[in-house]
């Protein structure tokens, strides 16, 4: 992605993160969460997914280790999101701090987890450019995070203006589960659309049986 299209990015997935969190407490900043914590909290599941245990025989499930990162990338921004801040100019902190640090740092899944789990703690915020590294080490870039963190929002919200509470809400359609939709819909568009969040929406949408 060009500068523009890592700022567009970044700025969407701000302010769905943001959207997000006015779900759980419509005045979630003054709440002062500890987002940190989630961050290595998350880091342990994803080391669980990867495997450590050298006394038993373990296989990487490399999709739910991609999921655990896409998942810490929800509390990483949301400790990022500031009060009176647009997304706009916290995206552009974001493009400026890994600018700074132009190359990923090579390190295996494990070591790049622990490396952000102890950034988090000590420093009690996320650091961008950490994250990369575990990003880079999980076989992933930002573009194809952007595509996972957006669709899975965009379900999140969809599945609630549906009747997800109520339990009206119908996650098998014509033969499949909703989520393999959102992987056709996905395949199916642009990520750098500016409209992309709102496409993903009209997609599954589109796809949704009438009621």
């Amino acid at each position: 992605m060009s500068h523009q299209q890592y700022l567009q990015a970044f700025t969407t997935m701000l302010e769905m993160q943001d959207r997000m969190n006015q779900r759980v407490h419509p005045e979630w900043p003054a709440q002062n969460f500890e987002w940190y914590r989630a961050v290595w909290i998350e880091c342990a599941e994803l080391m669980d997914h990867q495997g450590y245990k050298w006394w038993k025989k373990q296989h990487a499930d490399i999709e739910q280790v991609q999921m655990e990162v896409v998942d810490i990338w929800h509390f990483g921004m949301s400790a990022l999101i500031r009060p009176g801040v647009a997304a706009a100019e916290i995206a552009q902190e974001m493009i400026d701090e890994l600018d700074a640090s132009p190359r990923p740092h090579a390190a295996n899944v494990l070591l790049a987890t622990e490396a952000l789990a102890a950034d988090a703690l000590s420093r009690k915020s996320f650091s961008v450019v950490v994250f990369r590294d575990l990003l880079h080490a999980v076989d992933l870039d930002f573009t194809s995070l952007y595509r996972q963190y957006v669709g899975k929002n965009v379900l999140n919200f969809f599945r609630q203006d549906h009747g997800y509470k109520d339990g009206s809400y119908i996650k098998i359609w014509q033969g499949r589960e909703d989520n393999v939709h959102l992987v056709e819909v996905l395949a199916s568009l642009d990520p750098s659309a500016q409209d992309y969040a709102d496409a993903v929406y009209r997609g599954l949408k589109a796809r949704y049986p009438a009621v």
